[in-house]
């Protein structure tokens, strides 16, 4: 196990190096001019040529790439522009909201599409199995930004039980917290829900249909049993690795989300240093998603490992 960790561990920074490569070129290479946003429409060539060169942009791209790198492998990620204070500490400021609303929506996610999926592959064909499935054909089709509008509508405007937007950190109280990121939370944790549920449901009816399952059903076991600990148990060690993926998309992928819920996690920071051209944010804040992305991959490889030792590493 300890040589697979290290392994995997190596394979990893080729990976990062590729990402962190790609996202540099990609925001030199794309149309707009951080120094242009910064003095705006009005300022002279001489203004401009004297904050590109503060800001050593007027360096070669290669210069600025390799200035770049030996900085982030130092654990330097710049200073931002517009913030005026490092990328690490603005991330860090934002950490809370974006790891709060990944956690629930996981939550919601799994609670939601591990129980449809045991439900319908229980009564495989039935009315139950067709609703729960065609329910999540729709959760996986409809856009977020139009289900977070609409529980907006009905829970916040409509019924006020919720708050429209926002967000209130722990230190205000866990309930008061939690008020602000139920919808985000259902939001976000739908879309993965749905998948979840069709995933679960097809596992589960592969295993279903193994010999030890109609041998412990012959035992006379009840039919709960036969379910969660011969059924489930068994399938479950793929589910884990769905589970994995899906956590590494939830905690990177609420960018939409906090925007809509108007939440201060990184997502809604990445987006606003995407359209200021904030270079060292945009490159910072792609590298930490990336890098917790590949973290939890390498964790979830190593509990299915852990989980059934016959799979080989």
């Amino acid at each position: 196990m300890l040589a697979y960790a290290i392994r995997r561990v190596f394979l990893a920074v080729p990976v990062m190096l590729i990402v962190a490569s790609a996202v540099f070129l990609l925001m030199h290479f794309a149309p707009g001019d951080p120094v242009g946003v910064m003095l705006g429409p009005d300022a002279s060539e001489e203004q401009r040529l004297a904050l590109r060169e503060k800001l050593g942009l007027d360096d070669p791209i290669v210069v600025q790439y390799v200035r770049w790198l030996s900085h982030v492998l130092r654990g330097d990620l710049g200073q931002s522009l517009f913030l005026d204070q490092p990328v690490t500490t603005a991330l860090a400021e934002r950490a809370q909201p974006t790891i709060m609303l990944g956690i629930l929506s996981l939550i919601v996610a799994m609670v939601i599409g591990l129980t449809s999926g045991i439900l319908a592959a229980r009564s495989r064909g039935s009315w139950l199995d067709l609703s729960l499935m065609g329910g999540a054909m729709i959760g996986i089709t409809v856009p977020s930004f139009v289900l977070g509008l609409l529980l907006i509508f009905f829970f916040a405007i409509q019924l006020r039980w919720l708050p429209v937007a926002g967000y209130q950190p722990l230190s205000a109280g866990l309930w008061e917290s939690l008020r602000y990121l139920i919808l985000p939370a259902i939001t976000l944790g739908a879309g993965q829900s749905a998948f979840l549920g069709r995933m679960t449901r097809s596992m589960m009816l592969d295993v279903l249909g193994q010999d030890y399952v109609r041998t412990a059903r012959a035992k006379g076991l009840a039919e709960q049993t036969v379910i969660l600990r011969h059924t489930l148990r068994n399938a479950f060690v793929p589910l884990l690795t769905i589970i994995g993926l899906m956590t590494a998309t939830l905690m990177s992928g609420a960018v939409i989300t906090e925007q809509i819920f108007d939440i201060p996690g990184m997502g809604r920071l990445l987006i606003q240093a995407v359209v200021r051209r904030d270079f060292p944010l945009v490159q910072g804040a792609v590298l930490v998603i990336a890098a917790v992305y590949v973290l939890i991959n390498l964790l979830v490889d190593l509990l299915v490992g852990f989980v059934d030792p016959r799979i080989e590493r």
